[in-house]
């Protein structure tokens, strides 16, 4: 009798205290990209830079700064103004075949950075992909979204969203530059305009015992 009571008692217990409904992944997406197409206009308005230190087995190796802005057909370009190498150069041929190597290292760090440029900056089709197969949950006050096969094959996605704004907070993605695995952290901050904007990327490169860390800096409203 007792064990019929608890079974009741229970039934009633979900009856008055229903589970969460299932979040609507099809609608959220769609206000994301709604709040990140109108973030986008707001960010067109600047220009900055991008410091990105590359390490070599822990070791800084080279510095390139990077200019960012937007053209007038509202597409984001970069153009790198400067690179720097730490390394001591040697004389001659063998000084010549280090700038040779460094200079074919700056080309894999710029492909390396322009594909956490493609996590961090995706369309309103990526975005209603991306959550048709997400697996998403409340965490921490924030959603967060996970999913596979997001650009490529094998890779992987983690956002975060700040559900006030709908706005990005931090990702993190595992994909494939080449034949070598890059995993990459992208941290979002906001200016006192409430523009949010992607301010540091972390990227670990193993193959090549890599590892870069890029901040950017120096926004500025661009003069009209």
């Amino acid at each position: 009798m007792k064990f019929k009571i608890n079974i009741l008692i229970a039934a009633l217990m979900i009856f008055y205290f229903p589970l969460p409904a299932q979040i609507d992944k099809e609608a959220l997406s769609l206000k994301i990209s709604k709040a990140e197409e109108a973030n986008q206009q707001k960010l067109k308005e600047y220009v900055w830079k991008r410091r990105s230190d590359v390490f070599v087995e822990s070791k800084l190796m080279l510095t390139t700064i990077t200019e960012f802005n937007y053209t007038a057909d509202g597409k984001l370009e970069t153009k790198i103004v400067d690179a720097e190498t730490s390394i001591q150069k040697k004389p001659g041929l063998r000084g010549k075949a280090q700038e040779n190597a460094v200079e074919g290292k700056v080309e894999y760090i710029e492909k390396s950075l322009q594909l956490a440029l493609d996590y961090a900056f995706m369309t309103k089709g990526e975005m209603l992909d991306f959550f048709s197969k997400a697996t998403v949950t409340e965490k921490n006050g924030q959603l967060e979204a996970v999913a596979d096969n997001v650009h490529i094959p094998g890779d992987r996605l983690l956002i975060r969203i700040d559900p006030q704004t709908n706005l990005y907070t931090y990702k993190e993605f595992t994909s494939i530059l080449g034949k070598d695995k890059i995993d990459g952290k992208l941290n979002y901050e906001k200016f006192s305009n409430g523009t949010n904007h992607l301010s540091v990327t972390t990227l670990n490169l193993p193959a090549q015992k890599m590892s870069i860390d890029a901040k950017n800096q120096d926004y500025t409203i661009r003069v009209k």
